[in-house]
């Protein structure tokens, strides 16, 4: 399927200048829509672009947007003042594109990779019955026990982090080696000039500190059907982290699965041939959930039901566990780079 790629710039509620990005299916209706929210450090027009574009092909209209401070939007280097304001960011970008006329009718799926995952839960408790579903690839949801920082270390930095926000002071190390599998694409990932590779500044780690804390207090909150992805060797994000998501959340609809001995950059980092096991199963998922069906546009509440396959497992009561306005155009990329809270937090906290 032909696939047409746009980009726009817009402005937040603060008026900073926001890079946006689209694929669309270029000669058919999509199936639905989908919302990518990106891991810390990263970018979507780039090294995401492999997801939209594959996406897209699989008939799905696909929207990106930046962060403030991230890839090509304007702001400090991957300085988070506040993690919320990622969040109401990418709420008013997606519900400005589910009230476009031609968008009214379609199912609305988030699709979040490692801090992103984060966001997307974030965004569904911002509105639980807008979403049709959520995709989430190793998510940062929940800081696992083997790093979560002394509450003595945490009140010591809080302390100082209006004194030197934007100070690079938390060591870390280097995660991209820890993330992806294959050395090329490694390499890719690390030549991209727009994804901050730099030590995290000291408010950016404690907002996404803070973020993961609040997830991991209401995980029980969480009732969209989602489907949750991790790598079983991932050193960045712990897989118990999903399985805590998986087992605690409230949705009656619910899928994890487990792939034994691939990282944390499924979706990016692992070689062609697990790449495409991954992303036969998420298209298999989104197929299921928007199949045929539509969404009468609300912004408050959502009329779109699952697909045939999932709507039997729903009525069984059944989830599944398993292991295993400036526009232009540009070339294809592939790949994407995913920063987890554990890679980022473990050597300070």
């Amino acid at each position: 399927m032909e696939v047409q790629y746009e980009e726009e710039y817009i402005r937040n509620s603060r008026g900073v200048q926001i890079f946006t990005c689209r694929w669309l299916p270029r000669h058919s209706s999509p199936k639905a829509l989908v919302f990518l929210c990106h891991g810390y450090g990263m970018e979507c027009s780039g090294f995401m672009r492999g997801c939209g574009h594959r996406l897209a092909t699989s008939g799905y209209a696909v929207f990106g947007m930046d962060y403030e401070g991230h890839g090509r939007s304007s702001g400090a280097r991957c300085y988070i003042k506040k993690f919320e304001n990622i969040v109401n960011d990418c709420y008013a970008f997606f519900t400005s594109i589910s009230v476009e006329e031609e968008y009214r009718d379609k199912c609305r799926f988030l699709y979040g990779e490692s801090m992103g995952g984060a966001v997307a839960l974030l965004l569904h408790k911002k509105n639980p019955r807008f979403w049709n579903g959520a995709v989430l690839v190793a998510p940062m949801c929940k800081i696992s026990e083997k790093v979560k920082p002394h509450p003595v270390v945490v009140n010591l930095l809080t302390r100082v982090e209006e004194i030197i926000p934007k100070w690079k002071i938390v060591p870390t190390k280097d995660v991209i080696n820890s993330a992806f599998k294959d050395p090329i694409k490694r390499e890719e990932i690390r030549n991209n000039k727009l994804i901050y590779q730099d030590k995290p500044r000291l408010k950016t780690a404690l907002e996404m500190l803070r973020a993961s804390m609040n997830l991991e207090d209401t995980l029980h909150e969480v009732t969209l059907p989602f489907f949750v992805l991790h790598g079983e060797a991932d050193i960045v994000t712990d897989p118990e982290v999903s399985r805590a998501l998986y087992e605690k959340a409230s949705s009656r609809d619910k899928t994890i699965k487990l792939y034994p001995g691939m990282w944390h950059g499924l979706t990016s980092g692992e070689p062609d041939e697990n790449i495409e096991i991954v992303f036969s199963d998420i298209i298999d998922w989104l197929d299921k959930h928007a199949g045929g069906n539509t969404a009468k546009f609300q912004l408050q509440s959502t009329t779109c039901s699952n697909g045939n396959g999932v709507d039997q497992r729903l009525n069984n009561g059944q989830t599944t566990l398993s292991n295993g306005k400036e526009s232009r155009r540009s070339q294809n990329h592939r790949g994407s780079y995913l920063c987890g809270l554990k890679g980022r937090l473990q050597s300070a906290m």
